[in-house]
């Protein structure tokens, strides 16, 4: 399992980790989502060989939060 962070600003409240989280746990591969809204930052842990960064930042600017 690999892991990665993300600093995604506009997350300001629950809703906003609800849909990140669910967003990224479609996502075949995912096997952790720790999100902490106040710090702003998305910890993702992922089976590597089953999915990409690319696929994993996509499903959050797909649910209508962009990354830095």
């Amino acid at each position: 399992m690999k892991k990665v962070t993300y600093n995604v600003p506009g997350m300001s409240c629950d809703h906003c980790k609800r849909a990140i989280t669910m967003a990224l746990n479609d996502v075949d591969g995912v096997s952790n989502v720790d999100i902490d809204v106040t710090s702003k930052k998305v910890m993702i842990e992922y089976a590597e060989e089953t999915v990409s960064e690319d696929k994993l930042k996509e499903a959050i600017e797909d649910a209508g939060y962009d990354i830095e």
